[in-house]
């Protein structure tokens, strides 16, 4: 049997402020309570594959583009 699929789709706002919380959780171990490594794996592969769809954490205004991100997020929750 081959793997199933799933398709997640996010705002790109969303995809930002998400991938900036997995990236600041990876970094400090412990901080998050994993019942099983799994769990673990499956958001570092999200992560990653975040990291690649991603430009805007490699610019050098980065902290701007995440404000106006969280901004909008917390002002609209759907997007």
């Amino acid at each position: 049997m081959g793997q199933q699929k799933v398709q997640i789709e996010l705002t790109r706002e969303q995809a930002l402020v998400f991938f900036e919380w997995l990236s600041r959780e990876s970094e400090t171990p412990g901080r998050l309570i994993f019942e099983d490594p799994a769990e673990q794996q499956a958001l570092w592969v999200l992560e990653a594959r975040l990291e690649k769809l991603l430009s805007e954490p490699f610019a050098d205004n980065y902290r701007e583009i995440l404000a106006a991100a969280r901004n909008k997020i917390r002002d609209n929750p759907d997007g």
